[in-house]
């Protein structure tokens, strides 16, 4: 992920302050919206042009005007990209999940809409939307992958020694 600006957060302290500013929210959205250079997501075009004031983009080959948002998690929702992207930092950097209630005290809003928010990024993350997934070196600590043959259940373990996977392992 070379395109994320150098100071992109890598803990929650960092997060909290880098994220509490919406410019550094808005330019981290773009950078992982479109690696490679931004483009119209009605038409694919390139030429465009951009509207400051309103942070929008105007597309030359369609005439459309278009934001961040557009085709994403983040579409109609009302939410400033600061929320979002802190959202996502959260959901995607915690071990063993986030509740929405815990994500409504975090971000100072309701439980049914961080629900709405945590759900959109769990979304997200099952169909493979978030790009460069896993690119790169890995490094991953306090990792469980698997179990014991012994403490599976008796008829799980013999479909799974049916299918041989399992055939060396003592019960």
């Amino acid at each position: 992920m070379s395109n994320l600006p150098a100071d992109f957060p890598t803990n929650l302290q960092d997060a909290i302050v880098y994220f509490g500013n919406e410019e550094n929210a808005f330019r981290s959205a773009i950078a992982l919206r479109w690696p490679n250079g931004i483009v119209c997501p009605r038409c694919k075009c390139r030429e465009h042009s951009f509207i400051s004031t309103r942070k929008k983009w105007f597309c030359k080959g369609c005439k459309k005007q278009f934001t961040v948002k557009v085709g994403s998690i983040f579409e109609d929702s009302p939410l400033g990209m600061d929320k979002w992207m802190f959202a996502t930092w959260l959901v995607t950097n915690c071990k063993n999940g986030v509740s929405s209630c815990e994500i409504a005290r975090h971000l100072d809003v309701t439980q049914k809409t961080a629900w709405f928010m945590d759900h959109r990024i769990r979304a997200a993350m099952h169909q493979g939307d978030f790009r460069n997934k896993l690119s790169g070196q890995i490094e991953a600590d306090e990792t469980f992958i698997g179990g014991k043959a012994r403490n599976m259940h008796a008829n799980v373990l013999s479909v799974v020694r049916k299918r041989s996977f399992l055939s060396l392992w003592p019960a």
